[in-house]
């Protein structure tokens, strides 16, 4: 893959970690980050994938198993280490069009795939790694799922083409029968249904939007910028809770989902009832 070819997450992966030392569709590898030593994975295209419908940035069967095997090993070696305190910190650098949905992913499980990278990312955060997201293109449905939203912390680059969402625009105008230029509209009134990421921030979920940064180009001093921010979250995932119930406690969150935290209170309310 050459540079003109490659895609955010592959740019990035090389501007903080250098060469991986796993192949695609899955690169992962050690690098120094805030004085320690991190270990950085992101989801890059595989033309040669053996599933048709994995050849791109996707988390497919094959995805969904290599990032838990990437995730696995980094808790494996540090427990033999005896790093208890002292778990590298695991940064998830998130550019992932969709999941690899087919017939034979369905048949194959690819349910499990997917299941088994969420599992290793959350063993990995209740283990002690502090893990952080780092969104520099498309997060979107079940493949942000599987790669990233795991994480203690989630940053993103305030840039165009970053975004979370259940679904492509085009994909989601059509499902709901209104033209893109219409879900532009509906999602400046409703959060959740925006495609920008400042509107995804004020769900709560997002711990920074880096802005000023480049995304497909970025220089020296963007980069830096960057690693600053991943090592100020690295520091204070590993102060906080392992957790997620922060996403829920920020003012943002209480704004936004309201009715989220209401429901959850009701359910919990009800189920210790019982």
């Amino acid at each position: 893959m050459n540079d003109t070819t490659l895609t955010r997450g592959a740019r990035w992966f090389n501007a903080l970690a250098g060469t991986a030392s796993s192949a695609a569709p899955v690169w992962s590898g050690d690098a120094p980050l805030g004085g320690e030593t991190a270990r950085f994975i992101t989801v890059v295209p595989d033309p040669a994938n053996r599933f048709a419908r994995a050849t791109s940035n996707v988390v497919g069967l094959e995805q969904g198993w290599l990032l838990a095997r990437a995730v696995r090993d980094a808790i494996d070696t540090d427990a033999r280490a005896g790093a208890s305190g002292t778990r590298r910190p695991i940064v998830a650098i998130v550019d992932v069009k969709s999941q690899a949905y087919g017939y034979r992913e369905e048949m194959l499980g690819i349910h499990l795939a997917c299941a088994a990278a969420v599992d290793a990312y959350a063993s990995a955060r209740d283990a002690g790694h502090p893990v952080i997201a780092l969104i520099v293109g498309p997060a979107m449905s079940g493949a942000f799922l599987a790669h990233g939203y795991q994480a203690n912390r989630i940053v993103a680059l305030d840039a165009p083409g970053t975004m979370v969402h259940a679904m492509g625009k085009e994909a989601a105008a059509r499902v709901t029968r209104r033209t893109v230029e219409a879900l532009d509209e509906l999602g400046e009134k409703i959060v959740p249904m925006s495609y920008s990421m400042a509107s995804f921030a004020k769900l709560g979920l997002l711990d920074r939007l880096i802005e000023g940064v480049d995304a497909d180009a970025p220089d020296a001093a963007q980069i830096e910028r960057v690693r600053t921010v991943l090592a100020e979250q690295i520091r204070d995932a590993r102060a906080g809770e392992r957790s997620l119930a922060r996403r829920l406690d920020s003012d943002a969150a209480r704004q936004t989902r309201a009715a989220s935290i209401e429901v959850r209170r009701r359910l919990a309310e009800q189920w210790d009832a019982v």
